[in-house]
């Protein structure tokens, strides 16, 4: 493999590499794996088809992409390694020249880790950590419970009440007066019958200590919460560091992808929702860009604090959840899902080092 390693602006680095088309084709068998476990073929079990069958029913151009990008994920992490390129976030690559029996030729744009100025993040942590705010005992009170067991009888109660549809000519108040609101005393009896609704629960009493169980890993997960931000909040405010271009729009670009995914599920498209509030995609990443860069100052210092601690995580414990993930969406691509494992590790690691510090 050759490569040409040029330093950006910014603290990019763009690197242009050719993989000589003998080490790029033994990539073929891995590639006909993972296209393997999607393709779905007659008189085979969906991820149990041979190689041999896998490659007669692909096209040519498929399979070459796969077995590019199955090449470039493990080029990548020995290029950054034998050049001691200290990357972070997802690079951009780009495929220059593909084609059977032809060299692979490829660039890819990768964000270094600049020098961040980190304040004293020990000591940060510490004087967060030591407020009450976040050193409260978590206490569920009894009133809590009831009122949740009360929502949730009169959900069933609604569930089983018939529905009664608007009458020829029967206006919105004459149809509420006709069919007022379920009151309490309509509400079904909390016992172990209506517990059993829910699951296999022996008891009532079992079912409310599985509520009160359930509140107080709600309340702990909101008081961490409240404390990572007010920890992060202190750091970011006292960092000094150049961000790299490519980590924004990154960040922009997760932004935008939860945006989509949630106006999609709630079953509109996407472009409908601009027209809706008169705005394009590039003005909502001009909106966005102030939150993005805190984000991707947030990330490098994490990174930064991960490696002077040694908080990296291990090779085990991030292949153990990539497997999950792909096991769990099988056209997840590999290479996305192994960088998002590997920062999410990486993030508890440093967040539980931090909250640590007293």
């Amino acid at each position: 493999m050759k490569t040409t390693i040029t330093k950006l602006d910014k603290s990019e680095v763009e690197i242009i590499g050719i993989l000589e088309v003998v080490e790029f084709e033994k990539y073929e068998g891995k590639a006909l794996d993972r296209i393997g476990e999607r393709m779905e073929i007659a008189g085979f079990r969906k991820g149990k088809v041979p190689a041999s069958v896998v490659k007669e029913n692909v096209q040519e151009m498929q399979l070459l992409e796969e077995m590019a990008e199955a090449a470039l994920s493990s080029v990548y992490a020995k290029i950054l390694e034998e050049n001691k390129i200290d990357a972070i976030g997802q690079p951009q690559v780009s495929i220059t020249k593909i084609g059977k029996g032809s060299d692979l030729e490829f660039k890819i744009i990768t964000a270094v880790l600049p020098e961040m100025k980190l304040p004293d993040y020990k000591k940060i942590s510490q004087e967060q950590n030591s407020k009450e705010d976040y050193k409260k005992e978590i206490v569920v009170d009894e009133a809590e419970v009831e009122k949740t067991i009360l929502e949730l009888r009169k959900m069933r109660a609604e569930q089983t009440r018939p529905a009664h549809e608007h009458k020829e000519g029967e206006s919105e108040e004459e149809h509420k007066a006709n069919h007022p609101e379920i009151t309490e005393s309509e509400y079904p009896v909390f016992d172990d019958a209506f517990v059993k609704t829910f699951g296999d629960f022996a008891s009532a009493d079992a079912f409310k200590e599985k509520i009160r169980g359930n509140m107080r890993i709600e309340k702990e997960t909101e008081q961490k919460d409240k404390l990572r931000m007010a920890i992060v909040e202190e750091l970011v405010k006292h960092t000094e560091g150049e961000i790299p271009e490519i980590l924004i729009q990154s960040e922009t670009d997760k932004i935008m992808y939860r945006l989509q995914a949630d106006v999609t599920s709630a079953g509109f498209k996407f472009e409908d929702y601009l027209k809706q509030i008169n705005k394009t995609e590039e003005e909502l990443r001009t909106e966005w860009r102030s939150e993005a860069e805190k984000r991707s100052k947030l990330q490098m210092i994490i990174h930064t604090i991960s490696e002077k601690e040694s908080l990296k995580p291990t090779e085990e414990e991030i292949e153990k959840d990539v497997v999950q993930i792909t096991a769990m969406y099988k056209d997840a691509d590999h290479s996305r899902a192994r960088a998002y494992v590997e920062q999410m590790l990486e993030n508890e690691k440093v967040f539980k080092f931090l909250e640590n510090q007293k």
